[in-house]
């Protein structure tokens, strides 16, 4: 689990269940003029902590853990990150009719006072909680802010050339061998010193047609990393990702299509990034 991975949405997303959490604990109801009573709390009321407290908290689980994976979480073809989502909302829904009704399922003992029976404050703070962690499961994919790396990528400790790699950067191998100094990618190895006195080599009469494999003269490969997750597409075009590449993470961009890039992963993996927007560059 790539914890890079995560947006302020997902940030979001935890700090709500971690306060639905806490409320659990707390009183749900309270009594008109009764003052110092052991109150229940969502523990001890099993259709209250399955519909809302533990739905949220195993919502919130769902899309964390599924924002977190290289490759989305799927149980019998199944996004359970979709599943996460919808928990938030039943939690929500399920939370808003419990402050309507707070005496449905409230054992008063025959005492007579169920008709003064109000939430208490684990209950409003459990709503309160329920609603942010329902918001923003809802909106993280649709406001560009709450899409932002939780956890902002490093940059490259010293700054290096266009096409050069990002020494000891986080992510991606670097393709030296070790003891040998390392070689910008694609550029060609340095030719070996001359003996003092020795006759420099002739030029070689270069050809006038330009090698197939360079599609752009002006492309150099280079290290970059994504501000948001982004999907991977296959190189035959097929619209279905490949992998997903994560913020916190140098990838290497080995050709150029248009406005698209050709990336490797770290598993030597290659795809189409089709939103280079925002990219960071090592």
């Amino acid at each position: 689990m790539n914890i890079r991975s995560l947006t302020r949405g997902d940030g979001v997303v935890i700090g709500a269940a971690v306060l639905l959490f806490i409320a659990s604990f707390l009183d749900i109801y309270s009594v008109d003029g009764v003052s110092g009573a052991d109150f229940p709390n969502a523990w001890g009321n099993a259709q209250l902590l399955m519909g809302v407290f533990l739905a949220g908290i195993i919502g919130a689980a769902l899309i964390v853990v599924t924002r977190g994976m290289p490759q989305p979480l799927k149980v019998a073809g199944l996004d359970m990150g979709q599943f996460g989502v919808a928990f938030t909302v039943f939690a929500a829904w399920s939370a808003l009719g419990n402050i309507f009704d707070p005496a449905a399922g409230f054992d008063n003992g025959g005492s007579g006072a169920g008709s003064n029976i109000d939430s208490g404050i684990g209950a409003i703070l459990g709503l309160i909680a329920a609603l942010v962690l329902a918001a923003a499961a809802v909106a993280t994919p649709l406001v560009p802010a709450l899409q932002a790396a939780l956890v902002g990528a490093p940059k490259p400790p010293t700054p290096q050339p266009y096409g050069g790699q990002p020494q000891g950067g986080y992510g991606y191998p670097g393709a030296g061998q070790p003891g040998q100094p390392g070689q910008p990618y694609g550029a060609q190895p340095s030719q070996p010193a001359q003996p003092f006195g020795g006759q420099p080599s002739q030029p070689q009469p270069q050809s006038s047609t330009p090698p197939p494999q360079q599609a752009s003269q002006d492309f150099s490969p280079f290290w970059f990393a994504v501000p948001v997750a982004r999907p991977l597409f296959s190189e035959d075009g097929a619209q279905s990702p490949i992998a997903e590449l994560a913020p916190g993470t140098w990838y290497l961009a080995v050709e150029q299509r248009g406005g698209s890039l050709v990336a490797q992963t770290q598993d030597g993996r290659r795809g189409v990034l089709q939103d280079t927007s925002g990219i960071q560059r090592g």
